[in-house]
C-alpha cells in the first residue's frame, strides 16, 4: 500500500473535474478502457499524479507549459525521485505529444505496462 496524504483528497477530486483537454483525451480515448486499471489524479504520498496503474506500478504524467520552467523542472525532478523511491516508474509526455502523436503515446504506455508486469 502506498502512502497517501488524505488532506489532498478534495484537491484530487477537483483536478479530476477540471482536467485538461489532453488529460481527458488520454483518459476517455485510451486509459479508461485499457486492459489494466488506471486511476486518475491518484494521491501518492504528498503528490497527486495524473494517471496511475497499480498492477504495473506505473505513473503517467502529462506536462503542460508550466512544467518547462526552471521551477517546474525542479519540482518534477523532486516528485519523480520520491515516486521512484517508492518503486514506481514515471513516464512523462508533453501536452503537445498528446495532440500530435496520440497513437505513439498510447503505444509507449502499453509497452511500459507490459514491461512492468
Amino acid at each position: 500500500m502506498l502512502p497517501q496524504n488524505k488532506k489532498l483528497k478534495q484537491f484530487a477530486r477537483d483536478l479530476r473535474n477540471d482536467a485538461t483537454r489532453q488529460e481527458n483525451h488520454l483518459w476517455y480515448d485510451f486509459l479508461r478502457s485499457y486492459s489494466m486499471q488506471f486511476n486518475r489524479q491518484k494521491i501518492i504520498a504528498n503528490c497527486i499524479v495524473d494517471f496511475y496503474c497499480a498492477k504495473a506500478r506505473l505513473v503517467v504524467e502529462l506536462d503542460g507549459s508550466q512544467h518547462y520552467t526552471e521551477e517546474g523542472i525542479a519540482s518534477d525532478e523532486k516528485r519523480d525521485k520520491l515516486l521512484k523511491s517508492l518503486g514506481l516508474e514515471v513516464i512523462r509526455f508533453s501536452n503537445l505529444e498528446i495532440d500530435r502523436n496520440f497513437k505513439g503515446v498510447c503505444e509507449t504506455i502499453h509497452e511500459a505496462v507490459q514491461k512492468r508486469i
